[in-house]
């Protein structure tokens, strides 16, 4: 018998109540306090309601947390993991992305000295963990034969062009918004090497990048689209295996997935449709985290490739006020996610 894992949240808002929702199911859990800013309702967690606290310090002042779950808004990351890591013992997992410019990203590297960084931060980023990313890399590593993946083409569809300006104010671009959970998924598949190109158009609201990755000692290029301008959402992506002639399929919004090889279906993936669908990405995140051996995704040095590449495509912009994809002072409420 181990000691259960007590849990401070930070923030909440929308995507917190996906992390209560997946951490209420856990056994091993326990939640130690929440922290938010605003006038908030109390949160109800198994039938108890755990202490509230205003800000981050006077909850470190009063408790131990073994993790501590930043669900903020993205330009508040940096100075909230600085308290979190030097004010406690804790693990910390943050909502990604983890930072929204290069400065931020050089001082949490500069504090790997005075905390293990390494060790003790990780970055949620759950669509590495979607049951049809984890179905298809399984597939791939139980088919070397296939050889390298050679071409991934990947397309990110939201109905955001509905909101008008509202949507710039809180996601800042296509890109921005979509841009890392491309590259979070990506990393399930191949080693991403850099920006090759980037371009937005629709002010903003569309982007096509190409990015670079090495796979079983090949080279290839992904091209990754992402785009507001649509009536409803829809992620995609594919992957080849030229030297084969495989093709992997996946339906991000579907959670559904096929590989083939000319006229030949050669696997396939489906679900049962009952699982909510960030629910079914944080449920295996969570397991991840809490095993004692994380994946390398949730890790710090996977977080600075991503960010390094997903800022260069964003041109090095810093956060607009009200942070990144939900998290915004508007209609879909602050400290989100």
């Amino acid at each position: 018998m181990t000691d259960p894992v007590r849990v401070g949240l930070v923030g909440l808002g929308i995507i917190a109540e996906t992390h209560l929702a997946v951490l209420a199911e856990r056994d091993d859990v326990i939640l130690d306090f929440t922290v938010d800013p605003r006038p908030v309702g109390p949160v109800v967690f198994r039938g108890d309601t755990p202490p509230h606290y205003g800000g981050l310090t006077q909850a470190l002042d009063a408790h131990k947390p073994d993790l501590v779950v930043l669900a903020t808004p993205t330009d508040t990351h940096a100075g909230l993991v600085a308290q979190a890591l030097l004010g406690s013992g804790a693990r910390v997992l943050v909502e990604k992305p983890l930072v929204h410019d290069l400065a931020s990203l050089a001082g949490l590297r500069e504090l790997d000295g005075r905390a293990d960084v390494r060790g003790r931060l990780f970055t949620a980023h759950h669509f590495a963990f979607s049951p049809e990313v984890d179905w298809a890399a399984e597939l791939l590593a139980a088919h070397p034969g296939w050889g390298p993946v050679t071409a991934i083409t990947s397309a990110f569809y939201d109905p955001y062009v509905l909101r008008g300006a509202e949507a710039f104010a809180s996601y800042l671009s296509s890109w921005t918004d979509s841009g890392v959970n491309q590259l979070s998924m990506l990393t399930r598949f191949v080693d991403l090497t850099g920006l090759r190109s980037v371009s937005e158009t629709d002010g903003g609201a569309s982007a096509w990048c190409t990015v670079g990755f090495r796979s079983r000692g090949g080279e290839g290029v992904a091209r990754l689209r992402s785009s507001w301008l649509t009536g409803s959402s829809s992620k995609e992506s594919g992957l080849v295996l030229g030297r084969s002639g495989v093709e992997v399929w996946i339906d991000h919004t579907a959670m559904t997935g096929f590989a083939a090889r000319e006229g030949e279906l050669l696997a396939v993936f489906g679900n049962d449709g009952r699982t909510p669908r960030k629910v079914a990405h944080y449920r295996p995140l969570y397991a991840s985290l809490l095993s004692g051996r994380p994946d390398p995704v949730l890790g710090f040095d996977a977080a600075v490739t991503i960010t390094a590449i997903h800022q260069a495509g964003a041109g090095g912009r810093g956060p607009v006020a009200g942070g990144g994809p939900g998290e915004g002072p508007g209609p879909q409420g602050w400290w989100g996610g």
